[in-house]
């Protein structure tokens, strides 16, 4: 390969990066989607090639958090996509927040994961708060006025969640909250807060319970952001509550009911996961085919040939599964377990392995920031392991197939 190579980031020409991505569009794939959803993907596409990915090798490099990026998309009214237009959103569902974090994780995975952690904080308002707490925040998180978290994991609790330690003791009518969490995405500057923590341990899951905490509340502490392999333009901090004051009117649901709100939480998170990873495995093959044909055509070597013809293949069957699993959670009136974990634990090793096959692909080359793709690898790898790692959601499928087969024998 020639040094020339090196000037051909795809990130930073809008026209080309619109090209090269247009080009993965598989009709078998676009046929899962409807009209609306398809001009969805149209105008978060745009957006993020004018205004998204110009900026992420910069984000990347000076550890910037991707403020101007997610602004962006709120700007453009692409960041409520799964709220109603009373809360300052669209009313879609959730093929097309799919599609639209496949897109932004295609030119940025950071700000992915800004836009989906908004998402995540203002869910649970909506779906268990009052009226009053949902006109109070949501619209600020869907504009980007204010930013939230979504604070589960614990040291000693990540994927088992029901064995958080932080505690809500009753007091003067609302709680005082107390104990810490750790690896809270955009921790470092949540003004919204969704933070779960148990009313009695004993009772394990059935002692979970949600609050809804404001970032300047008294008792609030937080680290400085987590040093990180990937997802540099994110921030991930711990966070901390010395006896916060949280008034009962900021609990969402029931003193208990919280585990319900964290299972429906998670099938939205995995959701945004699993979008990241097939959007990760584009930005690979788009990059590395970017450089390939700069240097040889549209016609690259046989080898490098055959090897993006199977990535391709692999990148359609991660979309395939993707649309097809968010339809399914659309429709069902219980969300599909088995099916959600199959495609969180696909899509985001998809993401993985793509990001380390076009490096082979690109030989010496792969390992340059220049080029975006070792970018790629690093930023994909944390989709394998938050929202239910990806060797829990191995361990849900088998518990899926095998009371699956009970039913039916």
């Amino acid at each position: 390969m020639s040094p020339a190579v090196l000037t051909l980031d795809l990130d930073d020409d809008p026209a080309a990066y619109l090209a090269f991505h247009r080009a993965l569009d598989e009709s078998a794939a676009d046929a899962l989607l409807d009209a609306r959803e398809l001009s969805v993907r149209a105008a978060v596409r745009e957006v993020v090639a004018r205004d998204v990915a110009p900026r992420a090798a910069a984000a990347d490099r000076d550890h910037a958090f991707v403020h101007e990026s997610y602004q962006a998309l709120a700007e453009a009214g692409l960041a409520g996509l799964l709220f109603p237009k009373e809360l300052s959103g669209t009313g879609d569902g959730n093929v097309a927040y799919a599609a639209a974090v496949e897109e932004i994780a295609a030119g940025c995975a950071a700000t992915s994961l800004v836009y989906m952690t908004q998402m995540h904080a203002a869910y649970p308002i909506m779906m268990a708060g009052t009226e009053d707490l949902a006109e109070r925040y949501i619209p600020g998180l869907l504009s980007g006025r204010a930013y939230g978290a979504l604070a589960i994991t614990e040291p000693d609790a990540g994927s088992d969640v029901a064995s958080l330690r932080t505690a809500a003791v009753p007091h003067d009518g609302g709680y005082r909250l107390s104990g810490g969490k750790t690896f809270i995405t955009t921790g470092d500057r949540a003004d919204v807060i969704i933070c779960f923590a148990t009313v009695d341990r004993s009772r394990g899951r059935d002692g979970i319970t949600a609050f809804v905490l404001d970032g300047r509340w008294p008792g609030l502490s937080r680290g400085g952001p987590l040093d990180k392999l990937g997802m540099h333009g994110s921030t991930t901090a711990e966070l901390f509550f010395d006896q916060v004051e949280v008034p009962a009117d900021h609990l969402l649901g029931e003193p208990g009911g919280g585990w319900r709100i964290v299972m429906n939480s998670v099938t939205k998170s995995r959701i945004s996961a699993a979008a990241q990873g097939v959007g990760l495995a584009r930005a690979a093959y788009a990059r590395t085919l970017r450089a390939l044909t700069a240097l040889h055509g549209p016609r690259p070597p046989a080898e490098a040939a055959s090897a993006l013809a199977a990535l391709r293949g692999r990148i359609l069957q991660g979309r395939l599964l993707l649309y097809s699993v968010a339809r399914q959670v659309d429709a069902a009136a219980a969300p599909p377990a088995g099916q959600i974990g199959i495609m969180k634990q696909s899509c985001t090793d998809l993401g993985w392995q793509a990001a380390r096959e076009a490096m082979r692909i690109l030989g010496p080359y792969g390992d340059l920031a220049e080029l975006g793709v070792e970018r790629c690898l690093r930023d994909a790898k944390v989709t394998q392991i938050y929202d239910g790692t990806n060797e829990i959601q191995r361990l849900l499928i088998a518990r899926d197939t095998a009371r699956a087969v009970e039913e039916r024998t």
